[in-house]
Protein backbone atom coordinates (compact mmCIF):
# COMPACT_ATOMS: atom_id res chain seq x y z
CA UNK A 1 0.00 0.00 0.00
CA UNK A 2 1.37 3.12 -1.33
CA UNK A 3 1.33 6.05 1.18
CA UNK A 4 0.89 9.63 0.13
CA UNK A 5 2.75 12.38 1.64
CA UNK A 6 1.26 15.60 2.65
CA UNK A 7 3.01 18.99 1.65
CA UNK A 8 2.80 22.39 2.96
CA UNK A 9 3.88 25.75 2.03
CA UNK A 10 6.27 27.21 4.70
CA UNK A 11 7.98 30.45 4.02
CA UNK A 12 11.34 31.67 4.43
CA UNK A 13 12.20 34.13 6.79
CA UNK A 14 13.40 37.75 5.31
CA UNK A 15 17.21 37.84 5.24
CA UNK A 16 17.86 41.43 7.60
CA UNK A 17 18.44 44.66 5.54
CA UNK A 18 22.58 44.45 5.13
CA UNK A 19 22.73 47.53 6.78
CA UNK A 20 20.88 47.51 10.07
CA UNK A 21 23.67 45.34 12.18
CA UNK A 22 25.88 47.92 11.62
CA UNK A 23 23.35 51.08 12.78
CA UNK A 24 23.31 48.29 16.04
CA UNK A 25 26.97 48.31 16.81
CA UNK A 26 27.45 52.32 16.25
CA UNK A 27 24.74 52.69 18.64
CA UNK A 28 25.97 50.72 21.07
CA UNK A 29 29.45 52.30 19.84
CA UNK A 30 28.14 55.47 20.64
CA UNK A 31 26.65 54.64 23.99
CA UNK A 32 30.11 53.29 25.04
CA UNK A 33 31.62 56.58 24.38
CA UNK A 34 28.81 58.05 26.07
CA UNK A 35 29.26 56.33 29.36
CA UNK A 36 32.83 56.80 29.24
CA UNK A 37 32.91 60.35 28.75
CA UNK A 38 30.68 60.94 31.80
CA UNK A 39 32.74 58.88 34.20
CA UNK A 40 35.50 61.23 32.77
CA UNK A 41 33.68 63.90 33.28
CA UNK A 42 32.53 62.83 36.81
CA UNK A 43 36.23 62.30 37.74
CA UNK A 44 37.12 65.50 36.76
CA UNK A 45 34.52 67.00 38.89
CA UNK A 46 35.65 65.38 41.82
CA UNK A 47 39.25 66.02 41.63
CA UNK A 48 38.25 69.62 41.13
CA UNK A 49 36.29 69.87 44.07
CA UNK A 50 38.91 67.98 46.00
CA UNK A 51 41.92 70.62 44.37
CA UNK A 52 39.31 73.25 45.56
CA UNK A 53 38.77 72.19 49.13
CA UNK A 54 42.68 71.70 48.65
CA UNK A 55 43.32 75.31 47.60
CA UNK A 56 41.08 76.33 50.50
CA UNK A 57 42.43 74.14 53.65
CA UNK A 58 46.30 74.79 52.73
CA UNK A 59 46.65 77.94 50.60
CA UNK A 60 44.14 80.86 51.66
CA UNK A 61 43.09 82.27 54.83
CA UNK A 62 39.86 80.82 54.55
CA UNK A 63 40.96 78.27 57.14
CA UNK A 64 43.72 80.42 58.31
CA UNK A 65 44.82 81.37 61.94
CA UNK A 66 42.01 83.82 63.25
CA UNK A 67 43.53 83.20 67.11
CA UNK A 68 45.83 81.57 69.29
CA UNK A 69 45.11 80.36 72.66
CA UNK A 70 46.90 80.37 75.13
CA UNK A 71 47.15 78.12 78.56
CA UNK A 72 49.07 77.43 81.59
CA UNK A 73 50.71 81.08 81.93
CA UNK A 74 51.73 82.90 85.02
CA UNK A 75 55.10 84.18 85.21
CA UNK A 76 54.75 84.71 81.20
CA UNK A 77 51.54 86.73 79.82
CA UNK A 78 49.58 85.52 76.96
CA UNK A 79 51.04 88.00 74.69
CA UNK A 80 54.70 86.85 75.48
CA UNK A 81 54.16 84.09 74.10
CA UNK A 82 51.69 85.40 71.16
CA UNK A 83 54.76 87.04 70.31
CA UNK A 84 56.88 84.82 70.16
CA UNK A 85 55.31 82.05 68.87
CA UNK A 86 54.98 84.29 65.61
CA UNK A 87 52.38 82.88 63.75
CA UNK A 88 50.72 85.86 61.13
CA UNK A 89 47.00 86.00 60.85
CA UNK A 90 45.30 83.79 58.20
CA UNK A 91 48.78 81.90 57.76
CA UNK A 92 46.62 78.72 56.51
CA UNK A 93 46.15 76.02 60.08
CA UNK A 94 46.37 72.91 57.65
CA UNK A 95 50.35 74.29 57.13
CA UNK A 96 51.49 75.51 60.11
CA UNK A 97 54.22 73.36 61.28
CA UNK A 98 53.74 73.10 64.67
CA UNK A 99 57.16 71.37 66.10
CA UNK A 100 58.74 75.05 64.89
CA UNK A 101 55.99 77.34 66.61
CA UNK A 102 56.55 74.90 70.14
CA UNK A 103 60.62 75.53 69.28
CA UNK A 104 59.96 79.35 69.34
CA UNK A 105 57.75 78.97 72.69
CA UNK A 106 60.68 76.98 74.17
CA UNK A 107 62.75 79.50 73.88
CA UNK A 108 61.07 81.44 76.90
CA UNK A 109 63.87 80.86 79.64
CA UNK A 110 60.23 80.45 82.14
CA UNK A 111 58.95 77.89 79.32
CA UNK A 112 59.99 73.90 80.81
CA UNK A 113 57.55 72.57 78.39
CA UNK A 114 54.83 73.15 75.84
CA UNK A 115 52.66 71.91 73.31
CA UNK A 116 50.76 73.58 70.32
CA UNK A 117 47.75 72.07 68.66
CA UNK A 118 45.01 73.07 66.06
CA UNK A 119 41.72 73.67 66.89
CA UNK A 120 40.19 74.06 63.47
CA UNK A 121 38.79 75.69 61.62
CA UNK A 122 40.82 78.59 62.69
CA UNK A 123 42.43 78.72 66.43
CA UNK A 124 45.98 77.78 67.16
CA UNK A 125 46.42 76.10 70.78
CA UNK A 126 49.45 76.43 73.10
CA UNK A 127 49.19 75.03 76.39
CA UNK A 128 52.32 75.93 78.34
CA UNK A 129 53.85 74.58 81.13
CA UNK A 130 56.21 76.61 83.50
CA UNK A 131 59.00 76.23 85.63
CA UNK A 132 58.53 75.95 89.02
CA UNK A 133 60.96 78.02 91.38
CA UNK A 134 62.88 76.31 94.35
CA UNK A 135 64.92 79.01 95.11
CA UNK A 136 66.68 82.71 94.28
CA UNK A 137 69.94 83.67 93.39
CA UNK A 138 70.66 87.34 93.80
CA UNK A 139 72.05 89.60 91.15
CA UNK A 140 72.61 93.43 90.78
CA UNK A 141 68.90 94.63 90.98
CA UNK A 142 67.26 91.93 92.93
CA UNK A 143 67.23 87.96 92.28
CA UNK A 144 66.60 85.20 89.73
CA UNK A 145 64.25 82.32 90.53
CA UNK A 146 65.80 78.94 89.71
CA UNK A 147 63.92 75.77 89.21
CA UNK A 148 64.79 72.30 90.50
CA UNK A 149 67.05 72.00 86.90
CA UNK A 150 69.46 74.79 87.81
CA UNK A 151 67.89 76.89 85.15
CA UNK A 152 67.73 80.65 86.29
CA UNK A 153 64.90 81.83 84.57
CA UNK A 154 63.36 84.70 85.66
CA UNK A 155 64.56 88.14 87.09
CA UNK A 156 62.54 89.19 90.15
CA UNK A 157 63.23 92.78 92.09
CA UNK A 158 62.31 90.38 95.70
CA UNK A 159 62.67 86.44 96.56
CA UNK A 160 59.38 85.40 97.14
CA UNK A 161 58.43 84.05 100.60
CA UNK A 162 59.36 80.82 101.65
CA UNK A 163 62.08 80.50 98.75
CA UNK A 164 65.60 79.94 100.02
CA UNK A 165 68.74 82.34 98.69
CA UNK A 166 71.26 80.37 96.85
CA UNK A 167 74.95 82.28 96.46
CA UNK A 168 76.77 80.59 92.84
CA UNK A 169 79.19 82.24 91.09
CA UNK A 170 77.41 80.58 87.96
CA UNK A 171 74.41 79.52 87.95
CA UNK A 172 72.76 77.52 85.39
CA UNK A 173 71.91 74.56 84.39
CA UNK A 174 74.84 72.65 83.29
CA UNK A 175 77.01 74.11 86.19
CA UNK A 176 78.62 71.32 88.74
CA UNK A 177 78.29 73.74 91.88
CA UNK A 178 74.43 74.34 90.92
CA UNK A 179 73.78 70.61 90.86
CA UNK A 180 76.08 69.99 94.04
CA UNK A 181 73.99 73.38 95.78
CA UNK A 182 70.50 71.95 95.01
CA UNK A 183 71.24 68.34 95.77
CA UNK A 184 71.90 69.85 99.38
CA UNK A 185 68.99 71.93 99.07
CA UNK A 186 66.89 68.88 99.30
CA UNK A 187 68.27 66.86 101.96
CA UNK A 188 67.91 69.95 103.99
CA UNK A 189 64.96 69.89 106.66
CA UNK A 190 62.49 72.01 107.32
CA UNK A 191 63.88 73.28 110.24
CA UNK A 192 67.01 73.82 108.86
CA UNK A 193 65.83 75.75 105.72
CA UNK A 194 64.12 77.75 108.19
CA UNK A 195 66.97 78.99 109.92
CA UNK A 196 69.43 79.54 106.72
CA UNK A 197 69.52 82.59 105.26
CA UNK A 198 71.91 81.03 102.33
CA UNK A 199 73.37 78.39 100.77
CA UNK A 200 76.67 79.32 99.58
CA UNK A 201 78.09 77.17 96.51
CA UNK A 202 81.58 78.63 95.46
CA UNK A 203 82.72 75.00 94.24
CA UNK A 204 80.90 71.61 93.99
CA UNK A 205 83.16 70.75 96.71
CA UNK A 206 82.91 73.96 99.08
CA UNK A 207 79.16 74.42 100.30
CA UNK A 208 78.16 76.06 103.77
CA UNK A 209 75.00 77.35 104.87
CA UNK A 210 75.02 80.76 106.55
CA UNK A 211 72.51 80.65 109.58
CA UNK A 212 70.98 83.43 111.76
CA UNK A 213 72.69 84.88 114.23
CA UNK A 214 76.01 84.85 112.11
CA UNK A 215 76.08 81.14 112.28
CA UNK A 216 77.94 79.15 109.70
CA UNK A 217 77.51 75.13 108.82
CA UNK A 218 80.68 74.03 106.77
CA UNK A 219 79.27 71.63 104.51
CA UNK A 220 81.64 70.75 102.40
CA UNK A 221 80.54 68.16 99.19
CA UNK A 222 77.37 66.98 98.40
CA UNK A 223 77.45 63.65 99.67
CA UNK A 224 76.93 62.03 103.30
CA UNK A 225 74.17 64.58 103.34
CA UNK A 226 71.87 62.90 105.50
CA UNK A 227 75.04 62.24 108.67
CA UNK A 228 75.18 65.81 108.37
CA UNK A 229 71.75 66.85 109.25
CA UNK A 230 71.86 64.49 111.67
CA UNK A 231 75.07 66.04 113.86
CA UNK A 232 73.16 69.71 113.65
CA UNK A 233 70.17 67.67 114.93
CA UNK A 234 72.23 67.27 118.53
CA UNK A 235 75.02 69.87 117.84
CA UNK A 236 74.25 73.32 119.23
CA UNK A 237 75.87 76.46 117.51
CA UNK A 238 76.75 79.57 119.16
CA UNK A 239 75.91 82.74 117.82
CA UNK A 240 78.95 83.63 115.78
CA UNK A 241 80.65 80.28 115.49
CA UNK A 242 81.04 78.21 112.63
CA UNK A 243 80.53 74.30 112.59
CA UNK A 244 82.02 72.07 110.17
CA UNK A 245 80.28 68.78 109.62
CA UNK A 246 82.20 67.94 106.12
CA UNK A 247 83.54 64.89 107.43
CA UNK A 248 80.51 63.75 109.58
CA UNK A 249 82.45 61.42 111.71
CA UNK A 250 84.61 64.33 112.89
CA UNK A 251 82.69 67.56 113.84
CA UNK A 252 84.98 70.87 113.94
CA UNK A 253 84.03 74.24 115.56
CA UNK A 254 85.39 77.64 115.46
Amino acid sequence: MTSTRGWRLVLAPRSAPAGSSQRRFAKRARQHRLRVLLSWLVGLGVVGLLGGVVAIVYATPALGVHGIRVTGVSALTVQDVRSVAAVPAGTPLARLDLGAVERRVRSLPPVRSVVASKDYPRTLVLTVRERTAIAVVPRALGFTLLDADGVAYLPVSSAPAGLPVLRLAAPGAGDAATKAALTVLAALPAWLRDAMTALVADAPTRIRLELTESRVVVWGDAADNDAKVRVLQFTKIEPGKTLDVSAPGVVLER
